[in-house]
């Protein structure tokens, strides 16, 4: 697998739209998976990545079959990333200064055959 070491701010709209509808049904349990990564020590920089097929990076949260989701999302972090070399070492600290807030957005990194993506979700609002 091939990933870019870009973090691009947006994905075309093949993707936005099932990734959308997923984020949606979820967003409070990966919020919650975001605190908790955190909230324990693990990483301030927790990554979700998502793919259509299993893949090894993370530990699968949420299987698309059990769920009615559209994609496999999976948990991991910024070590995991440095680790497989999937992001340089030397742009570590670019990486860092690009991550949003994780109180407010959801990092996902989407994996489809030869795509791959970081993108930011905004949390829905607390009551919506």
């Amino acid at each position: 697998m091939t990933i870019p070491q870009e973090n691009a701010p947006e994905l075309d709209g093949k993707y936005l739209g099932s990734i959308t509808e997923d984020f949606v049904k979820i967003s409070h349990h990966l919020k919650e998976s975001s605190y908790q990564i955190r909230k324990r020590g693990f990483s301030d920089f927790p990554i979700f990545p998502i793919c259509k097929s299993p893949q090894p990076l993370g530990q699968l949260l949420f299987p698309r079959a059990e769920l009615d989701l559209q994609w496999n999302i999976y948990a991991t972090y910024i070590d995991e990333f440095l680790q497989r070399e999937l992001i340089d070492p030397e742009r570590q600290e670019e990486f860092k200064q690009s991550y949003k807030d994780p109180d407010e957005f959801c990092c996902l990194f989407v994996i489809d055959g030869a795509f791959t993506s970081f993108v930011y979700i905004p949390y829905p609002e607390d009551g919506e």
